[in-house]
């Protein structure tokens, strides 16, 4: 299972992120989301902070660059085994640092990969 954290999920039904978390879910993949405010999206609680969640597989960003900075040493400390950098959230440094730790980082959209059955 690829547990996924979504990290900028939004209660917007319009947002990305929202849509990511939605087909996640419909493709049975454990969701944990992260937003500016707490809320629920279905059955994904969506939660502020950094807290210490297990297991995580997949980090899927959804905050643009600016936005990172102060996520990059919680991702790093949740030692996942891939960063997906959806469009617009590509951030060399952060790259580079997964890379160093051995984490996996694709530039590429959560959503075209999983109806390319490629996530």
């Amino acid at each position: 299972m690829k547990k996924t954290l979504v990290i900028g999920a939004s209660p917007n039904p319009l947002r990305y992120a929202t849509k990511a978390v939605k087909r996640l879910r419909e493709h049975n993949i454990e969701v944990v989301a992260i937003g500016k405010r707490e809320t629920t999206i279905d059955d994904v609680e969506v939660v502020t902070g950094r807290p210490p969640f297990e297991d995580i597989h997949t980090v899927t960003l959804y905050v643009g660059p600016d936005n990172q900075e102060s996520y990059i040493d919680y991702i790093l400390s949740l030692k996942p085994k891939r960063i997906i950098f959806n469009p617009g959230t590509y951030n060399r440094s952060l790259e580079k640092m997964a890379e160093e730790a051995g984490i996996e980082t694709v530039e590429d959209c959560t959503l075209v990969m999983l109806s390319m059955d490629e996530y």
